[in-house]
């Protein structure tokens, strides 16, 4: 009897290896990496100050600020939604904690705590609500943004006679407040606020969150379909509220950084504008504006670009002026620049 010799299937096209150049290139961070590259170095030709390592830590203290708010604004773009609240409601958390411990001599915990379930009841009501409405984000946290800026206002000139509140840190328990939220070290001669390190946590955790949990996959496809999503069991509505309730949650603790680094005093107007500049930040860091796309870590990215640039033009004696102009050239960029690493990732 003849033997038949069978040669091996050809390989599939569709299930074939990609090499570790193409699956870096289509990572949603890469451009925002090759970018602060770019700019690192520049500054480093451009302004001196900018190459003394005493610096560094007023550098990354800038990133910080933007880049905790950029971190659930990131998680919250990838799931397909927006806050344009982020930037008020950061500050209605320092003035509640402010207030609420000043007005009835409470422990500064007690405010700190309040402060905290209101921040989440925000987002909450701001997930509720788009669910519930199905308006869309922009209209729904635009609305927020404006009763929260009134409010702040309103409540603070009642409460104080003026537009900041009432100074706290002579009441028990800022001490210990100021330690978690406000204080720093030194590490090898550069002096380290403890929110860069909060920072750095932050973005690990939601990193792995997004990208090793259920919980990511979930936010992943919410954002890219929702009604698909909802489909095959994801609970979008649970999802989308929780996510909201992340951006409330983090605006609790950076307004409690504003409250603390500040001596116990929020000024009521702060706060305003900051919201595009999480916006930006994630954008930068490769999220798209559609939703179901982008990287934590993109976004940290993102932010640290804003605080080099923003120290590098004033290290570099510029008119700061150029520096919001930097801005919107860098989100346009940034959009085109995802948008086209997203298709080539897709056609891959």
């Amino acid at each position: 009897m003849a033997s038949t010799i069978t040669s091996p299937a050809p390989g599939d096209d569709r299930v074939s290896a990609r090499s570790i150049g193409a699956r870096l290139l289509s990572r949603p961070e890469i451009g925002s990496l090759v970018g602060a590259a770019v700019i690192l170095v520049f500054f480093l030709i451009a302004a001196p100050p900018f190459r003394d390592v005493n610096n560094t830590g007023t550098i990354l203290y800038q990133a910080a600020l933007i880049g905790v708010m950029a971190v659930p604004v990131s998680l919250l773009m990838i799931g397909g939604e927006f806050d344009l609240s982020a930037g008020v409601a950061v500050t209605t958390s320092g003035l509640t904690a402010g207030i609420f411990a000043y007005q009835f001599s409470l422990n500064v915990w007690v405010g700190v705590l309040v402060a905290l379930v209101l921040s989440l009841a925000i987002g909450a009501f701001n997930g509720w609500l788009l669910m519930r409405t199905g308006l869309p984000s922009f209209l729904v946290s635009l609305g927020t943004f404006f009763i929260l800026q009134g409010l702040n206002i309103a409540v603070t000139r009642l409460t104080s006679g003026a537009v900041a509140s009432n100074s706290i840190s002579d009441m028990d328990g800022f001490g210990a407040a100021h330690a978690v939220f406000a204080s720093e070290f030194k590490l090898g001669g550069v002096t380290i606020k403890i929110i860069i390190v909060w920072w750095i946590v932050f973005v690990a955790i939601a990193a792995w969150v997004l990208l090793k949990t259920q919980i990511g996959n979930w936010i992943f496809a919410v954002g890219g379909d929702a009604a698909a999503a909802r489909a095959v069991g994801v609970p979008v509505k649970k999802v989308k509220i929780g996510l909201f309730m992340a951006v409330g949650f983090f605006a609790w603790f950076t307004g409690m950084q504003l409250l603390f680094v500040q001596n116990g005093v929020v000024q009521s107007g702060e706060g305003v504008g900051k919201e595009f500049l999480f916006i930006i930040a994630a954008v930068v860091g490769g999220c798209l504006l559609t939703g179901g796309y982008g990287s934590v870590v993109g976004g940290a990215v993102g932010a640290l670009i804003f605080g080099m640039v923003q120290l590098g033009v004033v290290y570099a004696g510029w008119n700061p002026d150029w520096f919001k102009a930097f801005l919107g050239a860098m989100l346009l960029l940034a959009t085109i620049v995802n948008l086209v690493v997203k298709n080539r990732a897709e056609a891959r």
